[in-house]
């Protein structure tokens, strides 16, 4: 090979991986389906991720999400978007196993990597689940509250979609709990859907029904301050103990003002982090832990302050 031969090689092979094309500087396409984009702690996951994204040159992260979390279809509709775009990996918060599961399956049949976060859904092809325990979760907040009722009185709780596996483990964990207090009856199983005002509405008419009620557990932030406000508006803030779970900010000022007795941190920049950390490796042909426990932590005024982001 002539010196002038070798050096036109060199030249046409930094041009092919300048413009993109070689494999040193091959993008991969990530992205990340939520099961909404509506309220703190979707938005602290999301900012976990986009963390993740920034440390890692050479990935382009997506976060996509239905309007809200009941929009099932929504969610079906921008995974089968994804893997028609032949994205490297999948890291999804299914907002229903039934739905969602056979959507999984298109990917996986793409060769597409799926990690499965925040919610569990029992599909074996998943690379990975990324998540904290729902079922303690639920155990911490229900001992919590036999130990602020002392063992005795009624209490209601306030449940995420039904069906929703994060939200059917933190109500089993709970209800554990409360068979370790059996002077405590759960008069009450109400569903609001994740939503503020709809946890609002429950709580007003639980507060109607149970003129005895000692304590409420909700299933989420957002339902929880819902029931918050609705405990206010009578006049029973500090009468009735609200324990909630996320510790989002706002959840966690609560706590501190005393409107919260309590609630259970999930470390939602860390879960999207880890989820985005997971895919990857997975994009690459790393391997990949099976469960990735994220973790979660009983949340009161004594040791609020640094839950606060």
């Amino acid at each position: 090979m002539t010196r002038r031969t070798a050096a036109l090689l060199s030249a046409a092979a930094l041009l092919w991986t300048s413009c993109g094309r070689g494999p040193q500087t091959k993008t991969l396409d990530i992205t990340l389906v939520t099961k909404a984009l509506d309220s703190e702690w979707w938005q602290r996951v999301k900012a976990g991720a986009e963390m993740a994204a920034k440390e890692n040159p050479g990935v382009r992260l997506a976060v996509l999400a239905p309007e809200r979390e009941v929009n099932i279809d929504q969610q079906v509709s921008i995974l089968e978007d994804q893997i028609t775009k032949g994205v490297a990996a999948l890291a999804v918060a299914p907002a229903g196993s039934a739905e969602v599961i056979p959507v999984l399956e298109r990917a996986r049949a793409a060769h597409i990597p799926v990690v499965i976060f925040d919610t569990d859904v029992n599909w074996p092809a998943k690379v990975s689940f990324v998540g904290s325990d729902n079922q303690k979760a639920g155990h911490l907040a229900g001992e919590y509250i036999a130990k602020l009722l002392r063992g005795k009185g009624q209490v209601a709780v306030i449940r995420g979609i039904l069906g929703v596996q994060t939200h059917e483990d933190r109500l089993a964990g709970f209800q554990d709990a409360m068979r370790a207090a059996p002077g405590i009856a759960i008069v009450s199983v109400q569903p609001a859907n994740s939503e503020r005002a709809l946890g609002m509405s429950v709580m007003e008419n639980l507060l109607t029904r149970y003129r005895g009620l000692g304590a409420v557990f909700a299933t989420n932030d957002q339902m929880a301050l819902g029931a918050v406000e609705a405990i206010a508006a009578r006049h029973l803030t500090g009468k009735i103990a609200v324990v909630g779970v996320d510790a989002t900010n706002e959840a966690v000022r609560a706590v501190q003002a005393g409107r919260l007795a309590g609630d259970v941190a999930m470390y939602p920049e860390k879960l999207g982090r880890s989820a985005v950390e997971a895919a990857l490796k997975a994009a690459r042909g790393q391997p990949v832990d099976r469960r990735i426990d994220t973790g979660e932590a009983l949340v009161i005024k004594q040791n609020a302050a640094p839950f606060l982001q």
